[in-house]
């Protein structure tokens, strides 16, 4: 294939509710630049899109896909998308790519939850936005209705270029009031017949052309002085306007298609090709140094990641987009997210799993490398000159988790290299190995995400695995202070062991003040601080420990010995064995033996005196709460509030934006199992959240009891 220049060149993100029919317009615009000999369809598993097993085998899409057709002696990039919100990270890295979204409305169904959400995606990071109603040859199809809600859930800013003729199982005709002629289409689609409009649809093409040249001219003064002067715009002049005004997403130009059937999809592509913005048009993306990178054809080259995956036969691979200077064959760079050298062997323009491969590509085009040793998704590859990284994708954060395990002892080495794999993948999907809690910890979007990885894990990397009930990392405090002493002594011939210490233990809080005089066993006894280590925890909280020995009772060489046995008991509290935090230690007097003692007697007595001490001061335990905050739709609302307070959450805050109720609440993280479901259960899927970790705070009562009985329990039957 050829080379295309910068100025030759559109991206386009397609996205839409899963079944909008992202994936057979993306094999209508193959077919139609040639790239493809015949279309692929859903049923037959034979699209250029969906080629994965899990793809086959659930009938939609699960990954993104990067794609390419020739139009117009131009070329155009699509990254079709996956249309569940579980999959959103997908969609989110494509539209980082992309400089135009094409959002597409299944027309039997009007605007969807899918459809609700990928709006916000695009609306987040401001992307231009084209709308295209699909699926107007099904005989349920309402071009109206789905006007009408794409009005009511989307925005105002709707501009109509083409409405349907005759919508319904005969369609093959649309009004293009843009050009102002009648699009027909033959049965098998493909070009248009363009003829003039019928009389009885003159009226309302010329009514809604108005409209367009209105709102077109509202997007440029120049263009609204011409208006008001000659009260119309020409063809190119309208082209102009509507140009600008995707740009700016003060307005989102409609069309209508049946990509099934190949109707409507010529024009839409001279549209993308003629009026989307491309990489020129689009503000300059930021440099980690907050600098503007600049298209520049002619500066040091620099590419960005925005997507990885594994292919069988293949290994790696890594799709990216040109953002400045050329890539060709051979060129050396280097990777400055880890500061190693890559040589670009080969590159490669992607059809799906179908690649071509293409000796440069230019600022703005998008492309695929394969067997890089150090570069993955998110990573910034420079030739000589540049010295920076891109700032790049920002994921969701994870809303659902799970504990996974492999059935086998024997795979667990192999479900690790695997989990990575996938990570590398999907990086939505974030593996924790958490040594506190004793478990691998999977974080992803929701409970169908994480059952897609784990078919993944059963069925292509054939490691059976189980999922188990994530453990909550709760800590363990104290709430008053309280003393113990222990004496360490061991005599089994030769050298001996004998330690003892004497400690005074209290919470610790920011600000307080330490201890000068205690009470023990009705005496007041003095407490001089004589050395101190604040040590900051780990796991979150501080350790204070006070030196308080006077006249050598305790030689100053054992006091570190003492230091070690007291964490290796907040590592292991009391109560659920979790980690202890936010304690002060007054170690204040002892005893030692001139040949006996040594630092593991000392080690060992400081552990035992802590240990004693923590179980008479009121130990309790605190658990993780999280700031949560869901968009719910307005009429949702109640039912929302109703299930956060039953999963002892605390309504903090309320308040409306862009159409939707937002709600901001307090919750424990032991209350989020699955909350993902339940939430798309209350809310018919039209709700999302994200949860950000706020503190630690002491649990009730009777949750405390809970959970400490169902340790005890746990810890009995191992």
């Amino acid at each position: 294939m050829k080379t295309y220049q910068t100025d030759q060149i559109k991206n386009i993100a397609l996205l839409g509710n899963s079944g909008s029919g992202k994936t057979i317009l993306g094999e209508a615009m193959l077919f139609n630049g040639g790239v493809i000999e015949r279309r692929g369809n859903i049923e037959g598993k034979n699209t250029a899109s969906d080629y994965r097993p899990i793809e086959h085998e659930n009938g939609n899409s699960i990954y993104s896909t990067v794609l390419y057709t020739e139009y117009m002696n131009k070329k155009l990039n699509i990254l079709d998308t996956p249309g569940l919100d579980d999959f959103s990270g997908g969609a989110i890295s494509s539209l980082f790519a992309a400089d135009t979204a094409l959002l597409l409305i299944n027309a039997q169904n009007g605007v969807e939850v899918g459809t609700e959400i990928h709006f916000r995606h695009a609306e987040k990071v401001n992307k231009p936005m084209i709308i295209a109603i699909n699926g107007l040859d099904h005989e349920k199809a309402n071009f109206d209705k789905s006007l009408e809600m794409m009005k009511e859930r989307l925005s105002t800013n709707l501009i109509i270029v083409q409405y349907p003729v005759n919508e319904g199982a005969g369609f093959n005709s649309v009004i293009d009031v843009l050009i102002m002629k009648m699009l027909r289409y033959g049965k098998e689609g493909g070009k248009a017949e363009i003829v003039d409009i019928p009389a009885d649809q003159a009226s309302k093409a010329a009514e809604l052309h108005g409209a367009l040249v209105e709102k077109a001219a509202e997007s440029d003064e120049s263009l609204m002085e011409l208006f008001f002067a000659n009260d119309t715009l020409s063809e190119e002049e309208i082209r102009k306007g509507i140009a600008k005004g995707i740009l700016t997403r003060s307005l989102f130009p409609v069309f209508c298609i049946s990509a099934k059937h190949n109707m409507g999809i010529d024009r839409l592509m001279e549209f993308i090709i003629n009026e989307a913005p491309s990489i020129t048009d689009m503000p300059a993306i930021k440099n980690n140094k907050g600098n503007e990178v600049k298209p520049n054809s002619s500066g040091p080259a620099s590419v960005y990641v925005f997507k990885s995956s594994i292919e069988e036969h293949i290994g790696e691979i890594n799709y990216f987009r040109v953002y400045s200077g050329k890539i060709t064959e051979n060129l050396d760079v280097v990777n400055t997210n880890n500061g190693t050298k890559e040589r670009l062997s080969q590159l490669y323009v992607s059809a799906g799993k179908n690649r071509t491969r293409i000796p440069e590509l230019h600022v703005g085009d998008i492309g695929a490398f394969v067997k890089l040793k150090n570069t993955k998704m998110d990573h910034t590859l420079n030739a000589a000159g540049n010295d920076w990284k891109i700032e790049g994708v920002k994921f969701p954060a994870p809303k659902y988790r799970t504990a996974i395990k492999a059935q086998s002892e024997s795979n667990d080495e192999k479900l690790g290299e695997a989990l990575n794999k996938i990570h590398l993948e999907d990086p939505t999907i974030i593996i924790e190995y958490s040594k506190e809690l004793k478990q691998i910890i999977i974080h992803g979007q929701g409970e169908y995400h994480l059952n897609i990885m784990k078919w993944h894990l059963d069925n292509i990397y054939k490691i059976p695995t189980n999922f188990n009930p994530p453990k909550i990392p709760y800590r363990e405090t104290i709430t008053k202070s309280a003393q113990a002493d222990y004496r360490h002594r061991k005599q089994s011939g030769g050298a001996g062991q004998f330690g003892e210490v004497h400690m005074i233990i209290e919470p610790y809080e920011a600000g307080s003040q330490e201890l000068t005089m205690q009470k023990i066993g009705g005496k007041d006894v003095k407490l001089s601080v004589r050395g101190k280590d604040e040590i900051d925890l780990d796991w979150g909280g501080k350790l204070i420990y006070c030196n308080c020995i006077v006249g050598g009772s305790i030689d100053a060489r054992f006091m570190p010995a003492i230091l070690k046995g007291i964490m290796e008991k907040m590592e292991v509290g009391p109560l659920t064995g979790s980690y202890a935090r936010d304690i002060r230690v007054y170690v204040y007097d002892g005893k030692m033996h001139p040949v006996d003692s040594n630092e593991i007697s000392f080690r060992l007595a400081g552990r035992n005196a802590f240990s004693q001490a923590f179980k008479n001061a009121s130990p309790k335990i605190l658990e993780p709460i999280y700031d949560v905050e869901i968009m719910v739709p307005s009429d949702r609302m109640g039912d929302v509030i109703s299930d956060l307070q039953g999963r002892r959450g605390m309504v903090i805050g309320m308040s409306s934006e862009k159409r939707f109720e937002v709600i901001k609440a307090r919750v424990p993280l032991a209350e989020m199992n699955k909350y993902s479901t339940a939430l798309s259960s209350v809310t018919g899927g039209r709700a999302i959240y994200t949860m950000k970790f706020s503190e630690y705070a002491q649990v009730p009562g009777d949750v405390q009891e809970a959970v400490i009985k169902a340790y005890t329990e746990e810890e009995e039957e191992e």
